[in-house]
């Protein structure tokens, strides 16, 4: 847009230039001849001077023409082109400057904030890897293990026949948690001899800070390449950082895949919106095409949910190709991108088959055979063109649910039905007693969000801006599907003066995207991360962009002050507004919490991890609750019965059977669980047993009860009721017949560990 800008600008300086040269040169030109009028007129009569007059104007008149034609303005407009590219250069200088500063501030923000909160440097190393919270741990264990290994092919060998993790299997880990993001940093930190300089748990820490850095200078880039200035690419740093606690989880989860995953998803959305864009020069469109192609690939590599989000993205172009929005040859490079990348990411990924029957991949194959059976669907009058439009959709998810089905047949995939089981719960659809589905749903992410997200947003006034340019942009875009459904052709080469920013290919792409994703987020707490990032990024583009002042102002038909003055006027003084209330709001609170020190010590998880460490066997089997087997993993190595991975239904169920601990079960009953998976130790935790919350249907006792049958309902409350007390609570006790099976060894304030009785001895 700024190219258009300064073209215009140019012609407009240029014309105003032609307009001046012809006055001066007939002013020069009218001295002679008037003093040479006024000398002959002493000496000529009346009617030669008349004639002479005459002479003179028409000579005059030649003069004007011939001084036109002379190449003069074409110098000067040369030299306004190089004015206008040096101006240009040093706009792009500036902004790309802006953000790397940016990218790089976040990143020692990021870090000074995570060490104040922690005390990072001053912990020893087992209380800095406690402090990887959610189970998350857990990767970083594998990245000690590579570092650890003889050599980094003989390390990766060992992940993928993995008989150390969970107890009596053997799995390729690389595979099941995707650790290619720890084989990657473990290999940089080898190959570098980092070690030499740095501490294997700062260089991996460094790392997700680093990617964290890119995800907000991606986020700078695409509101900069959308709306024209770099002002628009701060204002969208500034919201996401204040935002933080609803863009980002990487302050007290680090090594999540999310933290991984996501910078190489923004990087990938800036590619796509350049692709999209019109106006980009054909040697940008191939660097955007293999930046989309490379970013793809590694964001479905490092990520198992990632292809999830790429059908939400591959739904967005779906749209923007069926409404001819978008040329042909551009979406046929896109379905490039995503079945190449989809097909390396297979094979990546030891012929993964969640990704043959990925909803993604089934809408490609429906939008690739409806488009060559349909090759004059973008072709008629308005109503035949809906009509076609309509059959195309049927003919598209038709296609696509046919050839999932077949795939699910031909390779069975575990955990297909139970994602539609899921969902039917969680729409209401259906009810159900199962533990797995009903703990799923008592997860956080897997929630309704609260008030209090909307509350936060719309106090940073990132919210109310929102709806404002999303409105706009949404009414914009309806228009341009109104337009071409009747035929009209789109304008590529738009002026700030056409006031239609709904005729943008990439405008309309992130009005689909952030509708899509703020849907979802609607229903799933969890989404909140993958669409406030972009609701800052969409916001300050729509703010500072001067095609959006412009459209409203061509809606409003406003006369009595010039539009484009008062929409480039605008796009200035709302940010500057804006961002001078938020740094005066906000900079304060940010600065004050870096200054805080914040206590964060488990002392309980130390005493245990220290007592496994050293007393129990190096063979051992621990089960226990995910989140807890996740640390006790990875700071000391032992087997357990469970993983913190939701993703997985077979390691979902394991973790039922180690929760049973907690629910109304006999001591023969939870002893033949453990037994059953060769459990040498169970750890039992207080906070978990004695679990007080105000939502008693997601305590892991209730959902434990419901799913045993261990409930009665009386006139809408619910009770538990078994025959046998509460395991967790009735082995403290210390009597038979729980002794006879179980010993305790190790108890502090937060938990109890028992050792499994491999002989039962009945005492009495």
């Amino acid at each position: 847009m700024s190219e258009l800008r300064c073209r215009k600008t140019e012609t407009l300086e240029g014309e105003k230039d032609l307009q001046r040269e012809p006055e001066v040169h007939t002013t020069h030109v009218n001295g002679p001849v008037k003093a040479e009028e006024d000398e002959r007129s002493e000496f000529i009569g009346g009617a030669e001077d008349k004639q002479e007059k005459d002479e003179g104007e028409v000579k005059d008149a030649q003069h004007k023409e011939e001084e036109s034609k002379k190449p003069e303005s074409p110098v000067k407009r040369s030299k306004m082109s190089s004015a206008c590219f040096l101006q240009r250069l040093v706009r792009v200088f500036l902004g790309c400057l802006a953000a790397v500063a940016c990218g790089m501030l976040y990143a020692i923000y990021l870090s000074t904030y995570h060490d104040r909160k922690f005390w990072f440097s001053t912990r020893q190393e087992l209380e800095r890897e406690i402090t990887f919270q959610e189970g998350s741990g857990l990767y970083y264990y594998y990245y000690k293990h590579m570092l650890t290994a003889p050599s980094f092919e003989r390390g990766f060998y060992e992940l993928t026949i993995d008989n150390k993790t969970v107890s009596g299997q053997t799995i390729n880990i690389v595979e099941r948690l995707s650790l290619y993001p720890e084989l990657i940093t473990s290999f940089i930190y080898r190959v570098t001899s980092s070690q030499d300089f740095v501490e294997p748990i700062y260089f991996y820490v460094g790392a997700v800070f680093g990617l964290q850095a890119i995800y907000v200078t991606a986020l700078f880039v695409c509101s900069w390449v959308m709306s024209g200035t770099w002002v628009a690419g701060m204002l969208a740093v500034a919201w996401y950082v204040i935002n933080r606690p609803d863009t980002t989880k990487v302050d007290h989860a680090i090594p999540l895949r999310e933290n991984w995953a996501l910078p190489y998803f923004s990087c990938q959305v800036v590619a796509l919106t350049g692709f999209l864009s019109n106006n980009i020069s054909s040697a940008t469109e191939m660097f955007c095409y293999l930046t989309m192609s490379a970013t793809t690939f590694t964001f479905l590599l490092v990520w198992e949910h990632s292809h999830y989000v790429l059908f939400i993205q591959g739904l967005c172009l779906f749209l923007l190709d069926s409404f001819d929005l978008l040329p042909p040859r551009k979406m046929a490079d896109i379905h490039k991108v995503y079945l190449s990348s989809l097909f390396l990411a297979y094979l990546f990924q030891f012929q993964n088959p969640t990704l043959l029957s990925s909803p993604l991949l089934s809408l490609l194959i429906g939008s690739v055979l409806a488009r060559y059976f349909q090759q004059n669907m973008k072709v008629g009058p308005l109503v035949a063109r809906v009509m076609k439009l309509f059959l195309h959709f049927h003919l598209v998810f038709t296609t696509g649910i046919t050839f999932s089905y077949l795939v699910k047949k031909l390779i069975p995939v575990s955990d297909s039905d139970f994602i539609l089981k899921f969902l039917e719960v969680k729409f209401g659809l259906n009810t159900t007693t199962d533990f797995v589905t009903n703990f799923l749903l008592c997860q956080e992410s897997f929630q309704t969000p609260g008030q209090d997200l909307f509350l936060r947003l719309t106090q940073a006034s990132v919210l109310p801006f929102y709806f404002l340019v999303l409105g706009i942009c949404l009414l914009s875009t309806l228009q341009t599907i109104y337009r071409r459904l009747s035929g009209q052709p789109m304008k590529t080469n738009l002026r700030l003066e056409d006031g239609r920013i709904g005729e943008q290919p990439e405008v309309i792409y992130h009005v689909f995207h952030t509708l899509f994703f703020g849907g979802l987020a609607l229903l799933f707490d969890g989404v909140k991360y993958l669409w406030t990032p972009y609701v800052c990024m969409f916001t300050a583009f729509g703010v500072c962009s001067p095609e959006l002042w412009m459209t409203v102002f061509k809606w409003l038909k406003l006369k009595s002050i010039h539009p484009v003055v008062l929409s480039l006027i605008l796009s200035t003084a709302v940010p500057t507004i804006i961002g001078f209330s938020l740094w005066r709001e906000y900079c304060p609170r940010v600065l004050a919490e870096l200054a805080d020190l914040q206590e964060f010590y488990d002392p309980d998880t130390v005493e245990l991890v220290n007592w496994i460490r050293s007393q129990a066997p190096v063979a051992a089997v621990f089960a226990g609750s995910p989140q807890l087997l996740g640390t006790v993993k990875l700071c000391s190595g032992s087997a357990v019965t469970s993983l913190p991975l939701y993703s997985d239904i077979n390691l979902l169920r394991r973790t039922e059977d180690s929760y049973q601990v907690y629910a109304m079960r006999s001591a023969e009953d939870i002893y033949k669980i453990l037994t059953s998976q060769k459990t040498n130790y169970v750890i039992i935790e207080e906070s978990i047993c004695n679990e007080l919350s105000l939502n008693k249907g997601c305590r892991i006792k209730d959902l434990l009860d419901i799913a045993n049958g261990h409930v009665v309902y009386d006139k809408g409350e619910i009770y538990s009721f078994s025959k046998h007390g509460r395991f967790c609570q009735e082995i403290k006790l210390n009597y038979s017949p729980y002794t006879n099976y179980f010993t305790r060894v190790f108890w502090n304030r937060s938990y109890h560990v028992y050792k499994v009785n491999s002989v039962i001895s009945f005492q009495y």
